[in-house]
């Protein structure tokens, strides 16, 4: 098998009189044009202009790079998509300079190409795909005047408005208060873990930080991890800041919204920026802060496109412009533990609950020593009388309780006890969830929906029933149980519609719900007073899993849900959380019963040293998705005996061809194999090398494969 790369063609010339510059512009990973490509311009260009260029029959967004090799002459998957023109032809020309715009700060520049090369990806990719879509359909007549608008109104002065009183901080908040002090007057600061128990004042800290930072006439970048946060922690940014700008960044803004809070901020205008994962690369002229809530949280991962970790390049960026960067969580990632312990991080903890309420107690039942109820199929029932008791009692005494459950819909599966019929989905390799509500079966991965059928598809059977239990099932069962109480229910089917979540968090908070039912939605960030009793249901699932994670994120879980109740000090004595598992032993649920996340880190940390996991190795995933599933394998399998052969080969482990847990999805079949290496630097050596060698093997002889990526630092494998 041949796989050695055609060699470059000859260096085409941009004309008379024209000079030659580099524009990244995006390009599909499988096209591979991976670096900057060459046009001919006019005049010259800073790098980090923005201009719009021809590529192929398309013009395109493009952004002027600095310097780089000229691009790999790969043959791409689209033929009129070439950008290069054959040898001895003139370059083509820049189309359009967006000019009144001022360029990308080099700071950004090196940002993405940082983030392009670490997670193999082209600059062009990453560039354009974390720059407002709106960009992309704008001429510079238009930009200009959008930018006029924009000046007038960053012109007008807020009416100055006495700032609040601030209150007093407790000792643990003043000492990280000062840490992070301390790292600002440093040159290089040195990133800050900031783990403090739920309800210990974290966002006071994050609030005083951004003081000292405005004060200095610097610009503050606040990370979330979901849009649900963004609400409430943008109304106390607002409230403590009135007489500044601030804007939000994630997806649920308007085109016209996320570009005019971009521009905002890229002006200089914006002096609080806060978003989820893709406002890390917000373009900041004036940063003095990075702020990371919730630094643990999975969503901080691109699982789409370029799979970079918002958090990590979160750090990355506060290295390049040397500002402090705060990590705040009650349960840090364990990389993030891994190198506060190793000193690569400094660590503060703060241990105390604000006004010396207390944590709830933890307590847990062994689901197995309830009787079945009596019955076909001899179910356990849903609750252990003394948790039932326990939301009784808060019942009576008009406080509120939060049920947890992390699974929508009515029940996970319908199901005929006679021939065995499941409602899988037709498309995937997952059972479809019955909603009641609707009457209809739903594909969570591709979307397929159906009616539920009057009778079984297979035999006919008119008795076919739901299995298992989701929100929706839990919070009928409990109106059943407690029918005084007034039920809510929070989870990703009923806070779909634009404004839903937001209406019915409002009720929990003004006291119209007195059980709350939820999924993972619920369990973080949430300041809910009234709140004395959370009750987990069947958490044990993750227990066992495959993915070496998923302890981690259960507990993490579990003490995020926990720590909603009780953050009213008066009521912090007698509030609790039931944990209902059929393996009350387990040595996770002995930490979380203490509270006890160091204990749990260092278990954690000694069975990962063990067994060579991260942070004491390091991973990557080559994804393979075709029609056909031997296409796929043909693939990686190709792909496995090119890695074997580069330079550095015998440093790094290629495991065999794996499927996913969820092997096919909307009729792609989907494979993927792990790389595993005892360093970073060797796991990106042989990266380099590989990606090249794949994109050649795609195009040459695997065209019937459906798409391949690569996903370095996985979450899940």
């Amino acid at each position: 098998m041949n796989t050695q790369l055609p060699a470059p063609p000859d260096a085409a010339e941009p004309g008379p009189g024209l000079i030659t510059v580099k524009v990244a512009v995006e390009t599909p990973q499988h096209s591979g044009l991976v670096g900057a490509l060459d046009y001919a311009s006019e005049r010259s260009l800073e790098p980090g202009t923005l201009v719009r260029v021809p590529l192929g029959r398309r013009e395109l967004l493009g952004i002027v790079w600095h310097g780089g090799p000229p691009p790999a002459a790969a043959e791409s998957a689209d033929a009129d998509d070439a950008a290069a023109p054959a040898a001895g032809h003139a370059l083509r020309p820049v189309t359009a300079v967006l000019d009144a715009l001022p360029p990308m700060q080099p700071v950004w520049l090196a940002l993405v190409e940082f983030a392009a090369g670490y997670y193999q990806r082209s600059v062009g990719e990453l560039a354009l795909a974390v720059l407002p879509p709106e960009l992309r359909k704008v001429d510079p007549t238009q930009l200009a005047r959008r930018l006029k608008r924009l000046a007038k109104t960053l012109a007008k002065p807020p009416a100055a408005v006495p700032e609040p009183p601030l209150p007093e901080l407790a000792p643990e908040q003043q000492a990280a208060l000062a840490a992070v002090t301390e790292q600002a007057a440093q040159a290089r600061p040195q990133a800050l873990l900031l783990h403090g128990v739920t309800g210990s004042g974290k966002t006071e800290v994050y609030l005083r930080a951004t003081a000292l930072a405005l004060a200095q006439g610097r610009q503050a970048l606040v990370l979330v991890p979901e849009i649900n946060l963004t609400p409430q922690l943008e109304a106390r940014f607002a409230a403590r800041f009135p007489n500044h700008r601030l804007v939000a960044l994630h997806s649920g803004l308007t085109p016209a919204q996320r570009l005019q809070h971009w521009l905002a901020a890229h002006l200089g205008g914006a002096d609080i920026v806060l978003g989820t994962r893709m406002a890390v690369f917000a373009p900041l002229p004036r940063l003095g802060l990075v702020v990371v809530d919730e630094e643990h949280d999975p969503s901080y991962k691109q699982q789409e496109g370029a799979r970079y970790s918002a958090r990590d390049l979160a750090v990355y960026r506060g290295h390049l412009s040397h500002v402090p960067v705060i990590l705040g969580s009650a349960t840090p990632s364990l990389e993030t533990w891994h190198n506060a312990q190793e000193g690569r991080y400094r660590l503060q903890t703060m241990a105390a609950r604000i006004g010396g309420g207390t944590l709830p107690r933890v307590r847990l039942f062994d689901m197995g020593v309830l009787p079945r109820e009596k019955g076909r199929g001899g179910v356990t029932p849903l609750f252990a009388p003394a948790v039932l008791a326990s939301l009784q009692e808060r019942l009576d005494r008009g406080e509120q309780s939060l049920v947890f459950l992390n699974r929508r819909g009515y029940a996970p599966v319908l199901h005929c006890p006679d021939c065995g019929w499941k409602s899988g989905c037709p498309h995937c390799s997952a059972w479809r969830v019955f909603h009641k509500g609707e009457r209809t079966l739903r594909c969570h991965h591709c979307g397929f929906t159906e009616r539920v059928p009057r009778a079984c598809p297979e035999c006919g059977n008119l008795d076919i029933a739901p299995l298992g239990r989701g929100t929706e099932k839990l919070e009928e069962q409990i109106a059943a149980l407690l029918p005084t109480a007034r039920i809510g229910r929070i989870d990703a089917d009923t806070a779909r519609g634009k404004g839903e979540l937001e209406s019915r968090l409002a009720e929990v908070h003004a006291g119209d719900v007195d059980i709350l039912v939820g999924t993972q939605m619920v369990t973080k960030g949430h300041d809910f007073r009234r709140m004395t009793l959370v009750v987990a249901v069947n958490p044990d699932s993750a227990l066992f899993a495959s993915d070496f994670r998923a302890p981690e994120r259960l507990f993490a879980l579990l003490m995020q849900a926990a720590g909603r109740a009780g953050r009213d000090a008066e009521a912090a004595a007698r509030s609790e959380m039931w944990v209902q598992t059929w393996h009350p032993m387990h040595p996770l649920y002995a930490a979380l019963k203490k509270h006890d996340y160091a204990a749990f880190a260092t278990t954690q940390l000694s069975e990962r040293a063990s067994a060579g996991l991260p942070p004491f190795a390091h991973l990557a995933l080559l994804r393979a998705e075709a029609r056909d599933v031997a296409v796929a394998q043909a693939f990686l399998d190709e792909a496995a005996q090119i890695a074997q052969s580069l330079p550095g080969a015998e440093h790094t482990m290629v495991y065999p061809p794996v499927p996913p847990p969820v092997s096919k999805v909307a009729g792609v079949e989907r494979l993927q194999m792990l790389v595993e290496a005892s360093s970073r630097g060797r796991l990106q050596r042989l990266l380099s090398d590989w990606v090249p060698q794949l994109h050649w093997l795609r195009q040459q002889q695997h065209k019937r494969l459906a798409r391949w990526a690569i996903d370095v630092d996985p979450l899940g494998i």
